[in-house]
């Protein structure tokens, strides 16, 4: 009995010390970030700035000398100070090992599964969330996966109590895998790829046009007899209170994807992946059609693409008018670096790196619809917003000092910085 309360003294020990820092008190009273170069997340960038915010809200911000009467003033000189990244398209709350099945819950069985919402499975609880935070990650977009239709997603605050707390924005659109012509095998052995035709996609746009044609005409009633849980997750679709977020890659899959939707008279569409968006540029800005890219750091699916295909992506679709926003999508632990994305983006392309942080700033906040509140730094828009030692786009420089959201000044103690002292003091003993 002995050696059993012991243990379980000990596992109490280890869990307590392994636990997130709590979650940030609203802000009390008036700061004011001085001194500091302010990169506003819309092209424009003020030397030696001001940014005001009182109750969550950002009250002023300009140039030195921007009045700062009644604020506690804090000095962020030779700083820099950035709008909260936007990680859509991201697992990030519904996915904590991918080993372990018990703390995956990012998708559901079957096929058609409109009405599951994302955001009830987001665990603000996770070791990644606090990671991602260190980084200047504090919005992102919980994304349900699996199926043919997946659910629908919504934006979430890096910080909170549950996910009551830290939701932004409620379900803000359905996911939708685009049965493709082709499948692809990835063998683990020898690390190849191959691509087949897609035998299953047949069945899969067979159930995916009749569930649509009913949504349709369901959300034209104003107000059925009995209520049909899947339809009427979908009713926003037609209003334009959601988007549809299409996963496509291919080319040809992008196409018949956007006019499909557009057939149904779904006003808001967006694209995800976009592996191939470089082939179709035209009918994605004359659609006016936005891209989420997903993973820059990769390999180019083809042997005859140039190495750098990847890279250059952001670049090739912002020349061409269309909206482009940058995720991590499947590499949840990874939504650390989004930042070093649009790093690598304004170094084949966009050569302005103002413009390649608008790629996890704005560009992503008008893509999700959040743009009247968050992505920029301007007033009236919350005070989502850090501090980082230098060039938050830039690895070797990107130390963030102060996380604010919602004006709340967050604790940035995670996994990782624990480990790193447990170790640093090891090997400092002698």
């Amino acid at each position: 009995m002995k050696k059993i309360l012991t243990s379980l003294l000990t596992l109490g020990v280890l869990t307590g010390y392994a636990q997130n820092p709590a979650p940030a008190k609203p802000q009390e009273r008036t700061i004011a970030l001085t001194g500091a170069t302010i990169h506003v997340g819309n092209g424009q960038v003020i030397q030696n700035g001001v940014v005001v915010f009182d109750k969550g809200i950002i009250t002023a911000i300009g140039d030195g000398s921007t009045p700062t009467a009644g604020a506690e003033v804090i000095s962020a000189a030779g700083k820099h100070v950035y709008p909260g990244f936007i990680s859509p398209a991201s697992t990030v709350g519904l996915q904590e090992i991918g080993a372990v099945k018990a703390t995956v819950d990012k998708q559901e069985i079957g096929d058609l599964n409109p009405n599951i919402r994302s955001l009830i499975a987001y665990n603000t609880d996770s070791e990644i969330i606090p990671t991602i935070r260190n980084n200047g990650v504090l919005l992102t977009q919980a994304m349900p996966q699996g199926g043919t239709v997946s659910g629908s997603s919504s934006i979430m605050m890096a910080d909170g109590w549950n996910w009551e707390d830290a939701v932004l924005k409620k379900d803000d659109g359905i996911w939708l895998n685009w049965p493709s012509y082709f499948a692809r095998d990835f063998n683990l052995e020898d690390f190849s790829l191959t691509i087949r035709k897609n035998e299953k996609r047949t069945a899969a746009m067979s159930a995916l046009q009749a569930t649509f044609a009913d949504a349709k005409a369901y959300a034209a009633l104003p107000g059925p007899a009995s209520m049909n849980l899947k339809l009427e997750s979908m009713r926003g679709l037609f209003s334009g209170k959601q988007n549809l977020y299409i996963r496509a890659d291919y080319g040809k899959d992008i196409i018949e994807s956007v006019m499909f939707a557009k057939s149904l008279g779904i006003p808001k569409i967006v694209i995800v992946g976009g592996e191939e968006a470089h082939r179709v540029v035209t009918f994605l800005k004359d659609n006016n059609i936005p891209v989420i890219l997903s993973e820059l750091h990769r390999l180019p699916n083809r042997e005859d693409e140039d190495v750098d295909l990847p890279y250059r992506m952001p670049g090739i679709l912002h020349k061409g008018g269309v909206l482009v926003g940058l995720s991590y999508a499947d590499g949840w632990w990874r939504t650390r670096n989004l930042a070093f994305l649009a790093g690598t983006a304004s170094g084949f392309g966009i050569t302005d790196k103002e413009e390649a942080l608008k790629l996890i700033t704005s560009n992503n906040a008008k893509i999700l619809g959040i743009d009247a509140v968050a992505g920029t730094l301007e007033k009236g828009k919350q005070a989502t917003l850090f501090v980082s030692a230098g060039d938050a786009l830039d690895m070797r420089t990107n130390v963030v000092e102060q996380v604010f959201i919602q004006g709340r000044k967050v604790n940035l103690d995670d996994r990782h910085k624990r480990l790193y002292k447990t170790y640093k003091d090891k090997y400092e003993q002698k």
